[in-house]
């Protein structure tokens, strides 16, 4: 498993940093399987929002890219539900602006956060969240800082293989971990998700942008599905 996970990155970290041609793919992440969750036009085709059936117009798509317009936007997660997968997006926040990426998120009775573990994105300068960009909130922190100042792209990418699961941010690997392992569950224990029954629980769900009340825009979104 760990081997087939290395060669797996190992195909992630060849490919380029930022997209020159974004929300398109090349012929050699056709051929490895990757799919465009946003074609730079349309929001709607594979997000809606939260336990809605649509997207909300608090969401449009602005310079090729999903952009969030207004307060009340909601939460929009992908309208197909991911196992396992390497995922890939670009993001650039407002300055002091906070949002992020949930993953294996089941639409209960609480918000998306209560099931989906969440990959942080913020303005790590000016944000007021201790958790920077590119963690796994309140679980899994990275030394080095690799992101760009506000206003420039940067992209981030994570991969979940049957549990184990790397993040990266603009080619820097951040940080490794395993669901469900001895170090998850005291970490898991620790942190304010303890009292939640259904956080990380389900073995696949929907990828959520999530609508944290500041500017954030979000394209060249893809996914490859791993068997």
């Amino acid at each position: 498993m760990k081997s087939r996970l290395l060669s797996l990155l190992a195909v992630a970290v060849a490919f380029p940093a930022l997209a020159e041609d974004p929300n398109t793919l090349s012929d050699a992440e056709k051929a490895a399987g990757w799919m465009l969750l946003f074609d730079g036009k349309d929001p709607g085709a594979h997000f809606r929002n939260y336990k809605k059936d649509a997207i909300s117009d608090g969401w449009a798509a602005e310079g090729g890219a999903i952009v969030w317009k207004r307060k009340g936007a909601g939460d929009i997660i992908t309208k197909e539900q991911f196992e396992n997968f390497e995922f890939s997006v670009e993001w650039k926040i407002s300055e002091g602006g906070n949002s992020g990426l949930m993953y294996r998120v089941q639409e209960t009775q609480g918000p998306p956060w209560h099931t989906g573990p969440e990959v942080q994105i913020q303005d790590n300068v000016k944000g007021h969240d201790p958790q920077k960009a590119g963690w796994l909130y309140q679980f899994y922190q990275s030394e080095t800082d690799a992101t760009k100042p506000v206003g420039e792209w940067n992209q981030m990418r994570i991969v979940i293989d049957h549990g184990k699961c790397q993040h990266w941010m603009n080619g820097v690997k951040y940080c490794e971990y395993e669901i469900g392992s001895a170090d998850w569950n005291e970490r898991f224990a620790a942190s304010k998700f303890a009292k939640l029954e259904g956080f990380a629980k389900s073995a696949k769900g929907h990828l959520c942008l999530q609508d944290h009340g500041n500017e954030v825009a979000f394209r060249n979104i893809k996914i490859r599905v791993l068997p």
